[in-house]
């Protein structure tokens, strides 16, 4: 299979999943997102995005599911920001949200390998979160894509769930859980059985590729690309809505992750 045979099947799955998810949240986040100044984001993204000052900062979001951290970005004081998604259905909710709270953020549907030109060079940071990172075949690729969004002197800042995950089942309730996977696995992760990750909910669907991009990969790829790395931390919470039990485990694998990187200057001459 090639990238966008990966890409578009699990376009059309996120697609099927995303009325089980409004139904789960939406309305939640819309009476969020009528409040000034909501914001969906914990606080160890919230404390990173401050220290790097948003104000007057251009963002995008790659991977933005529904839009609700981009817009909890635009709420803690970001200028211009772009939200971009394989999804047409999350891309519509993630306007909807917009809309309820009157806020001024764009919400782009386009894979994330086809990001058009025009919006090369136009950020100051670009956001990855949450479950991204997983679903895309070209690690290499998605970060070059990245460096290109950015503008000189910009930041990556990713907040994900630990690649070491992709070793477990999530329902394991041992303590500590059997590893199941190899971490150098390189096939994809084939499921057919629905991603409402909220409810657990388990439906007929079309079959999802899940990737595992193990640390070193994301790292490495960060540094192929020519960004500068800043900031490297591992956390014992979890933030995918799956793995939240593994918090209480007496012998605790990393949950997530924080990854900042800059884009360099160039020197003047």
């Amino acid at each position: 299979m090639q990238t966008e045979d990966y890409t578009g099947a699990n376009r059309k799955a996120w697609n099927t999943s995303a009325a089980i998810h409004a139904g789960s949240q939406m309305e939640t986040l819309l009476r969020g997102f009528r409040q000034p100044g909501y914001s969906c984001l914990d606080a160890i993204a919230t404390g990173l995005l401050r220290d790097l000052g948003l104000a007057g900062r251009n963002v995008a979001q790659l991977c933005c599911n529904n839009g609700r951290e981009l817009l909890s970005i635009r709420n803690l004081g970001a200028a211009d920001c772009v939200g971009f998604d394989i999804a047409d259905e999350f891309i519509a909710q993630a306007r909807q949200l917009a809309a309820a709270g009157n806020t001024p953020c764009e919400f782009v549907r386009s894979d994330v390998y086809a990001i058009p030109a025009r919006y090369d060079q136009r950020f100051d940071l670009v956001f990855i979160s949450i479950g991204a990172l997983g679903w895309l075949p070209d690690l290499p690729g998605f970060l070059g894509v990245v460096d290109r969004l950015l503008r000189p002197g910009g930041a990556l800042l990713i907040y994900e769930m630990h690649p070491i995950l992709d070793m477990f089942n999530e329902e394991d309730s041992a303590d500590p859980p059997p590893l199941r996977h190899s971490y150098f696995r390189t096939e994809p992760y084939v499921e057919s059985d629905g991603l409402d990750y909220y409810t657990g909910t388990i439906y007929d669907s079309g079959p999802t590729y899940w990737f595992h991009h193990g640390l070193a990969e994301v790292v490495q790829g960060v540094l192929d690309v020519g960004l500068i790395l800043r900031h490297l931390r591992e956390y014992g919470h979890d933030i995918s809505s799956t793995f939240a039990h593994f918090e209480a485990l007496a012998v605790k694998p990393p949950l997530c992750y924080t990854l900042l990187a800059e884009k360099p200057v160039a020197p003047a001459l």
